[in-house]
């Protein structure tokens, strides 16, 4: 019995330290550090997939041989003759991305710094630029006689007819060059010398008349337009090419950005990186030009007469209202403020007589669609969106989104949440009348139009929240066709003749592989890749379940679960809680959290309950669930994973005091509130990379959520962990990267501080001197899951 005894205690020694166990039947043991490894050892997916330009060949990304790093493949449309791409061939290929004739028989695109001009047909590629300098973005005139691109902040054209390359627009650094100005002493002083002696006056003539012949003899230039310290961005040259559009974005000069020191250099010295600046501080402001070159004249584009322009967030009303109300003085209204935005396109109609442009406001409260007049700049109100949280979901994002034209161009396709989820829609720009496309509790991503005009193609979550299929659709709305089967999701690329479907495709316990299938309802897809190894495939990976449970507010809450093969009453559980807050993980496709999926199957051995959810804020579950953490993060998506405790006590049965939590990111923020205002809920928990306090988070992300600290600072005192430590009970754990350029080490250092002048003694802290906010040493991530599962492991289980 002793010698039994010690073999178990050197057993689970082994699985706590991360010791590598193999079972007696030749399956593999899971085990931290086997978890933690280099990736490799699962095998590599296919990546970064993509069709050559005839549609022969898909060509991908792949690593079956676990080299240091992978290489180029291809196989025919058919999936067959995989092979590796020879260096002479990767370096032939034309440039991936790049832009097409309205023909799709030529592609133009940059390659090293260079413009390239393709022949689909032929294959041949002919070299248009050669320089030392970076010429970029490259596309087709309208007449696609001509192609344009960027230069050191310029606009060209090379004239595919005859070869030519004339400069379009001809903007300066600095202010422009004042003159000596008017002078009246000295102007009457050479009238009296012009009057007085006659050599004077001829001469003075002759210089006059050279310098007529001079701008006579020269050749034709754009007008010098300086814009100071500003950058030029968004060049565009309008289709009858009189009209060039820019935007110009000014960079704030007193905003101060925030260093991490990196200790660990080849020089021996601590560097300095410099990262960004604090949310509130001074940000880029935009504006949007014309350049007429008829008139050789340039102006701004304005929104002053625009619908909302002036419309103050409702916090900022709700703010201004209890001042007045306590001000005993009566005070003048105050005057309406445009606010900034910034504008995106335009987007030109096909036939060259329509522009669109989308302007977003600075505060992310509001999303214009509209008309551009480029003759006058007047912009004419097609669609407004206005959210008092902010702007976002798929196929909106933060800038101008995906946006394109119907065949009858006359109307513009966009989307919008105007009815709760991401959905197409169509604005006639002619007469404002807008049209849905789809509809329904769903959201719609990855949208193209099919060659042909007839079909939109693009990916929705239609069938689950955690499945994602391919669709087609008619252009004007009506049966979407779902043309994939399996469930998991599905990265599709079409060939070139839209006949064939190449996708990555994955379910919750399978990393990616390539298929290729017929385009067609129904049809059965082909495996091309088998990526995983048999070390990989010797374990039984668990299928989590999705399941669903109410939040105290009604809400459906979605969630993965695991389970020991034999739970025992009252035994511990662990709730994980995945990061960037709008990012989706309780779905059945492979996770980006594989690491963290792998443990979970290992704690689940160990006979823990692993529950991970996808809180309020979360991606996939529309427009509702995005902004449930407005102006307070740790409210909402914190009592979802309460909630998400109870679920496991009443249907699981947990033991409602061995119940865990932890996450990184956005995960290790909500794992603080946790253990700092729910301590009798958690009774341990592991905080990785954590934001401490939102004030000190970036500005695009923390604004659009709690505005800014000097503006709503109510909202900022009430979301972050720093200001409630003096809650922690359970034992917490918090592991940071020193040099993480995102969450910076200075959060956890304030909060370490925090945490010695409240007394508390039931925490650690663990350092990682060479990481940022992503891991990438496989001794990092090792040495800091063994931790996690030691504090589990110690404060979980009797």
């Amino acid at each position: 019995m002793l010698l039994q005894r010690k073999a178990l205690a050197i057993l689970g020694w082994l699985i706590l330290c991360g010791g590598a166990v193999q079972a007696q039947n030749g399956k593999l043991t899971l085990s931290v550090e086997k978890i933690m490894r280099d990736p490799k050892w699962i095998g590599t997916s296919p990546s970064s997939v993509f069709w050559s330009e005839d549609g022969k060949k898909l060509y991908f990304y792949w690593n079956p041989e676990g080299n240091k790093s992978d290489s180029l493949y291809s196989v025919n449309a058919e999936g067959k003759n995989l092979q590796k791409v020879s260096a002479k061939e990767r370096r032939n290929l034309p440039g991936q991305y790049g832009t097409y004739n309205y023909a799709e028989t030529k592609k133009v695109y940059e390659k090293n710094g260079d413009i390239f001009l393709y022949d689909i047909k032929s294959g041949k590629a002919q070299q248009i630029t050669n320089t030392v300098e970076r010429e970029s973005s490259p596309a087709f005139s309208h007449s696609e006689q001509k192609i344009t691109y960027n230069k050191d902040g310029n606009l060209y054209a090379w004239n595919m007819a005859n070869g030519q390359t004339v400069q379009l627009t001809d903007f300066k650094k600095g202010r422009k060059p004042a003159g000596e100005g008017k002078n009246e002493q000295r102007d009457w002083l050479k009238e009296q010398q012009i009057a007085l002696l006659q050599i004077v006056k001829d001469r003075e003539e002759a210089k006059e008349l050279q310098r007529k012949q001079r701008l006579a003899d020269a050749p034709a230039r754009p007008k010098e337009i300086y814009v100071e310290d500003k950058m030029v961005n968004s060049l565009t040259l309008s289709p009858d090419e009189r009209f060039i559009t820019y935007q110009l974005i000014s960079r704030p000069k007193n905003s101060k950005v925030a260093i991490v020191p990196d200790y660990v250099t080849s020089s021996g010295y601590t560097e300095d990186i410099n990262t960004r600046t604090k949310v509130g501080d001074a940000q880029n402001t935009y504006e949007f030009f014309v350049y007429d070159t008829n008139r050789d004249t340039a102006f701004a584009v304005l929104m002053n007469d625009i619908e909302g322009i002036t419309d103050q967030p409702a916090y900022l009303l709700e703010k201004e209202a209890k001042a007045s109300t306590a001000k005993t003085t009566d005070a003048k209204p105050k005057k309406a403020e445009l606010r900034s935005t910034a504008i995106y396109g335009p987007f030109w109609s096909e036939n060259g007589k329509h522009a669109v442009v989308v302007a977003r406001s600075q505060d992310n409260k509001d999303r214009w669609i509209m008309k551009l007049d480029p003759a006058t700049g007047k912009l004419t109100l097609l669609d407004r969106q206005r959210d008092e949280a902010w702007i976002n979901g798929p196929g909106i994002g933060y800038g101008a989104g995906e946006i394109g034209w119907m065949p009858d161009n006359e109307s513009v396709w966009f989307h919008s949440e105007e009815n709760g989820h991401s959905h197409l829609y169509a604005v006639n720009v002619n007469t404002g009348k807008k049209k849905a496309l789809t509809s329904g509790k769903f959201e719609v991503s990855d949208v193209k139009m099919s060659d042909d005009k007839k079909h939109f193609y693009f990916t929705a979550n239609k069938v689950h929240p955690g499945v994602k299929h391919f669709y087609r659709m008619p252009v004007q709305g009506g049966e979407m066709v779902q043309l994939t089967s399996m469930t998991g999701a599905h990265e599709v690329q079409m060939s070139p003749d839209e006949k064939t479907l190449a996708m990555r495709f994955s379910t919750s316990n399978t990393p990616w592989e390539l298929y290729v299938m017929d385009n067609k309802k129904s049809a059965k897809p082909k495996q091309v890749t088998n990526s995983l190894t048999d070390e990989f495939k010797s374990y039984d990976w668990r299928e989590p379940e999705v399941i669903t449970f109410k939040a105290k507010d009604g809400a459906d809450v979605y969630a993965r679960l695991y389970r020991p093969e034999n739970a025992k009453a009252n035994g511990p559980a662990v709730i994980f809680v995945h990061g960037a807050g709008y990012l989706q993980n309780a779905h059945k496709w492979w996770s980006s959290y594989f690491r963290e999926y792998m443990f979970h199957n290992f704690l689940a051995d160990q006979g823990y309950t692993v529950l991970d959810i996808d809180y309020r804020g979360s991606a996939g579950y529309g427009r509702d669930v995005r902004t449930g953490i407005y102006r307070f993060m740790g409210g909402k998506d914190l009592s979802d994973h309460v909630d998400g405790a109870k679920h496991l006590v009443e249907k699981y049965n947990v033991d409602p005091k061995k119940i865990g939590i932890y996450g990184g990111s956005y995960g290790g923020f909500i794992t603080l509130m946790a253990m700092f205002t729910e301590p009798d809920v958690f009774a341990a928990g592991a905080a990785l990379r954590s934001v401490t306090d939102w004030a000190h988070y970036n500005h695009g992300y923390t604004s659009n959520i709690l505005n800014t600290p000097y503006t709503d600072s109510t909202a900022y005192a009430k979301s972050s962990p720093i200001y409630y430590a003096e809650g922690l009970k359970g034992a917490l754990l918090i592991c940071h990267g020193m040099v993480d350029t995102n969450v910076h080490f200075q959060d956890v250092v304030r909060l370490t501080q925090r945490l010695i002048e409240l007394g508390k003694d039931n925490w650690e802290l663990a350092v990682y001197p060479v990481e940022d906010h992503g891991f990438v040493e496989p001794a990092s991530w090792t040495d800091e899951y063994k931790r996690i599962y030691k504090l589990f492991e110690e404060n979980l289980k009797e």
